[in-house]
């Protein structure tokens, strides 16, 4: 082989592995991103349903000392709206769009579309199909790998759902179940 051929193997074989970092980390942003919208957007739409309304849960069956095991729970944080919730959230994703951190370039996401009707300053947010796509396969991918985690951290009122859930300490699978059971083992 040519010494060209050489230089250009020992090239490829340097960069390769900076490529493997630089498409990990734009697959950590997208993940990350679509946690976060996903958890702005749960919370948003448990915002919205008014805190008075009441379900009943539980067993509607009569125990042998004649008492029922029915509880009331807020709807908004109700198992059953939650799964609902989730079903719909990442259909949500074509709301965002992406921008890059100047000094970072760290992508992040953001929604373009205001749910008040008021105006946002879009100057630096780009739209893409390809991001909305990636987005919503990766708030998919969320809910359904960690849908019991998901709804007992809205049911619960938890506080900090985004920092719990889309931890940057949580970037890969086992990162994010290790924290999870931490999280368990620390409520119980």
């Amino acid at each position: 082989m040519s010494m060209e051929k050489h230089l250009y193997i020992i090239v490829l074989c340097a960069l390769l592995p900076l490529h493997i970092l630089l498409v990990q980390g734009a697959r950590q942003d997208i993940k990350c991103g679509a946690c976060r919208a996903l958890v702005d957007e749960m919370e948003w739409a448990i915002s919205q349903i008014d805190p008075k309304k009441i379900i009943q849960t539980g067993s509607f069956r009569i125990n042998p000392d004649g008492s029922q095991s029915v509880r009331e729970v807020p709807f908004a944080r109700s198992e059953g709206h939650l799964l609902e919730l989730m079903e719909e959230v990442c259909e949500k994703m074509k709301d965002y769009g992406e921008r890059v951190d100047p000094t970072t370039n760290r992508k992040t996401y953001v929604r373009h579309t205001s749910r008040d009707g008021t105006a946002m300053d879009l100057s630096d947010v780009a739209f893409d199909s390809r991001v909305n796509s990636s987005l919503k396969f990766a708030c998919e991918t969320i809910v359904e790998q960690h849908e019991d985690e998901i709804i007992e951290f809205f049911a619960h009122e938890t506080d900090n759902v985004k920092d719990k859930l889309c931890s940057k300490r949580t970037a890969d699978e086992n990162t994010l179940r290790d924290h999870e059971e931490g999280l368990h083992q620390d409520v119980d």
